[in-house]
């Protein structure tokens, strides 16, 4: 059984930085891909960043430049280090795996204030 816990959320002005973390618990750590997803309020759960095992990234067009998805495979940790934050990123972030699982964690708040 898979878990996934996010931590690392807040409010932060417009500019600000963040990092959110995510511990994964279970097997598939180290054999799939990962990925940080987001749902704004009212909206649907989109893919923002996406690290494949040997550690390839890729982002959408909206956060490329400003986030960075890290992964520690010693610690079953996936990271999101999220800079230049702007009001639009506001939203709740979850891992999971790419492509997801039927289980996702509780997800952490990020709110960016203007």
């Amino acid at each position: 059984q898979v878990q996934l816990v996010e931590s690392g959320g807040g409010l932060v002005q417009a500019g600000g930085s963040l990092r959110l973390s995510c511990v994964v618990s279970g097997r598939l750590f180290n054999f799939r891909a990962l990925g940080w997803y987001r749902q704004a309020p009212g909206k649907q759960r989109n893919l923002v960043a996406t690290i494949t095992i040997s550690g390839n990234t890729n982002y959408v067009d909206s956060v490329k430049g400003r986030f960075t998805i890290s992964r520690d495979n010693a610690k079953n940790t996936v990271y999101l280090q999220m800079t230049s934050l702007k009001p639009e990123d506001t939203a709740v972030y979850y891992c999971q795996f790419v492509p997801a699982l039927r289980d996702w964690g509780q997800g952490t708040q990020v709110t960016v204030s203007s």
